[in-house]
């Protein structure tokens, strides 16, 4: 089985002063669980030099290796700078960038084609939510974004209902349930029994001590992809503790 993972997105959120949260978060992490930190851009390459047993990944990349996109940065160059994982398909990028199933996908193995392992998101609107769609979406940007020939080393799967982020709004623990067991099914129908199995499936959406370790006690939740509770080591290590102990 593999490892459950811990990783902290800090979003549009971090200066050089911030890396003192790493050093810490890597003093108190002596458990049997992953963690990963991924900061802002500017800040990986000395993150990676100063992480001591916690991975450091990126929030996004482009699709191409090299080439005229300007203000943009690719799988390699993230990965020359230290980053193990990238984020593709969170749903801030689908909705503040208008980003496509399809463009995920391109992504996804744009980030498998540098070395990296990809954390690829999906997740529905309250509206899709209260519709009774939720599984139709999920089924639909599974479909869409995570591109053939699936490794369990090369994939994670993020389940953050839109409505959740940074809202303080949780799913209960049945929906949560119902999801990850249907992301389950759906790379085991696809991809077969051993991939499915070795894909991580982590849950995301106003994660924080409280509420850890009731979520990591459903089945196939195998990690969280967490925002806010992520930025600062007080908050965001007992989140890792709760990990630890239902690993």
């Amino acid at each position: 089985m593999p490892r459950k993972l811990a990783a902290g997105n800090w979003k549009m959120n971090g200066t050089a002063a911030s890396l003192d949260q790493i050093d810490a978060l890597a003093e108190a992490d002596e458990g049997a669980a992953e963690v990963l930190i991924c900061p802002p851009a500017t800040l990986i390459h000395a993150a990676a030099q100063r992480a001591r047993g916690v991975m450091i990944g990126a929030q996004d990349c482009h699709t191409a290796d090299k080439g005229a996109h300007t203000g943009d940065l690719s799988a390699p160059m993230l990965a020359d700078a230290g980053a193990s994982h990238i984020i593709t398909g969170h749903s801030e990028r689908r909705a503040d960038h208008g980003e496509t199933d399809a463009v995920v996908r391109a992504k996804t193995e744009a980030v498998w084609a540098a070395g990296l392992t990809a954390i690829l998101c999906i997740g529905e609107t309250l509206d899709q939510r209260e519709a009774g769609e939720t599984l139709e979406v999920l089924a639909e940007q599974m479909a869409g974004s995570v591109p053939d020939g699936v490794t369990g080393t090369q994939l994670v799967i993020a389940y953050e209902p839109v409505w959740a982020i940074g809202t303080g709004k949780v799913p209960t623990t049945d929906q949560i349930a119902e999801v990850h067991e249907f992301m389950f099914k759906k790379l085991e129908d696809r991809f077969g029994s051993e991939v499915a199995g070795d894909t991580r499936l982590l849950y995301g959406g106003s994660v924080k001590a409280s509420n850890a370790t009731e979520i990591f006690a459903v089945p196939h939740v195998d990690g969280a992809l967490v925002g806010g509770a992520s930025l600062k080591a007080e908050d965001f290590a007992p989140i890792v503790e709760a990990l630890n102990a239902a690993t």
